[in-house]
């Protein structure tokens, strides 16, 4: 399996401790810069308001299977929580479109740090991606 970045992402964020816990509670905008050879894909992509951002986490402990999460001192598996440090570093975000300019689009509700590699983008729909009825218990108690 080779993973190929269609892009990068600038942000604000240098190191992992200046980024938001969460995109979706940051309000700066973000580019992510697309290579050439996929501005191609980038066709009717002002249709969507909002973008699911899949990036790369290229500072993430890869070793670690086990972690604190911010809400709690509870040990948690990493495929239990939002942890960037995990076997293969894959990060989501669903970011707001705001403007697109040529192979470069600037979104508000990113948490990559600075020069992330961009995965992949796809439009997020609220009837398709939405779950109101989902659940995390563990963070829903706060325990």
């Amino acid at each position: 399996m080779q993973l190929q970045p269609i892009g990068v992402i600038h942000t604000p964020y240098k190191k992992s401790g200046e980024a938001p816990r969460q995109g979706r509670y940051s309000r700066d905008k973000c580019v992510m810069e697309i290579f050439s050879a996929y501005t191609p894909g980038l066709k009717d992509i002002t249709e969507a308001s909002h973008l699911i951002v899949l990036y790369w986490c290229s500072q993430a402990n890869r070793e670690k299977l086990q972690t604190k999460t911010p809400y709690s001192d509870v040990i948690r598996g990493v495929f239990a929580c939002r942890s960037p440090s995990r076997p293969n570093p894959i990060a989501f975000c669903v970011a707001e479109l705001v403007s697109v300019e040529g192979n470069k689009l600037t979104v508000r509700g990113l948490d990559a740090l600075d020069g992330s590699p961009l995965l992949d983008i796809k439009p997020y729909s609220p009837g398709i991606d939405a779950l109101p009825e989902a659940r995390l218990n563990w963070l829903d108690n706060k325990s």
